[in-house]
């Protein structure tokens, strides 16, 4: 037998491995979520079934319209998005414009003050609370939709990821036939510097709403009126042990509040995973 032959046995048993651990892990991550889905089609108590149901029933519908008599769920739901997309707006743009200026331009205290910034990604977000919330308080934003958006408009980690990017993609000699042309700096960054980082921009941007949207804590802390409940608070709200944990109409509505992350991540996917590997193989 060839050396030829035996190397493309191997290669064909090594990507067959590959794909086998692929197949493993997808189901492994996938399976959790399908679950959801059975248990709100099931009735209550189809969660205590042993050994555990993995086939779909007939009572998603039941179940969802129990969950939107217990709680505002729409309400909730377009409280969510409209929260997570001007925090996500805010903090592609606010750190776009940040990562550019650290990553193009000298200025004074510049390595100083982004050590400062990468400083605050060690302090855990809980000590931040108090500070915060007397802050809104002053500023009379409690039960209100800037005191959620307004605290989270820029993030460390966004300026980070955006430094390292622009760095790495914007060639300084755009850079200069831009200002030989007569460019602003904001011109510079908008006609030029925009164009080109789209992958991590949607990057920074999928991370951001998923943290915005799965916040629980903070939210609960400032807002009150069940008006401006988040899907998050909602959700909660749905733990009551009156007449015991009905985790069929809990699942359903976990599931329904789980397919704008997914639709967020299907439009973006390409972009996504366009920012993270980039890099990964040198050009």
């Amino acid at each position: 037998m060839s050396q030829a032959t035996i190397m493309d046995k191997s290669n064909v048993f090594v990507r067959m491995l590959t794909y086998m651990i692929l197949v493993i892990g997808a189901f492994f991550s996938l399976f959790p979520f399908y679950w959801i889905f059975v248990i709100a089609t099931r009735t209550r108590d189809a969660v205590y079934h042993i050994p555990p149901v993995v086939t779909l029933g007939g009572e998603f519908m039941n179940n969802f319209h129990h969950a939107l008599e217990k709680i505002t769920f729409f309400r909730s739901l377009w409280n969510s998005f409209v929260v997570s997309s001007l925090s996500t707006v805010s903090v592609i743009f606010l750190c776009a414009i940040a990562g550019f200026a650290f990553a193009k331009y000298e200025f004074r205290g510049k390595k100083w003050l982004f050590v400062l910034i990468l400083g605050t990604l060690l302090v855990p977000t809980q000590l931040n609370i108090l500070p915060n919330y007397v802050l809104m308080s002053k500023l009379s934003w409690i039960d209100s939709y800037k005191a959620v958006i307004v605290p989270g408009m820029v993030t460390a980690f966004g300026i980070f990821w955006m430094r390292q990017y622009i760095e790495a993609a914007v060639h300084n000699e755009l850079l200069d036939a831009g200002r030989i042309d007569g460019c602003s700096h904001f011109r510079i960054f908008w006609n030029i510097v925009i164009p080109i980082i789209p992958p991590a921009m949607a990057t920074l941007g999928i991370f951001n709403f998923l943290n915005i949207w799965n916040d629980f804590f903070w939210p609960l802390v400032v807002l009150k009126n069940s008006e401006h409940f988040t899907i998050q608070i909602a959700l909660r709200q749905l733990f009551t042990i009156n007449d015991g944990i009905d985790y069929g109409t809990i699942m359903s509505a976990i599931f329904v509040a789980t397919l704008p992350l997914i639709l967020i991540f299907i439009l973006f996917s390409k972009w996504f995973i366009s920012g993270l590997t980039s890099g990964a193989v040198k050009s």
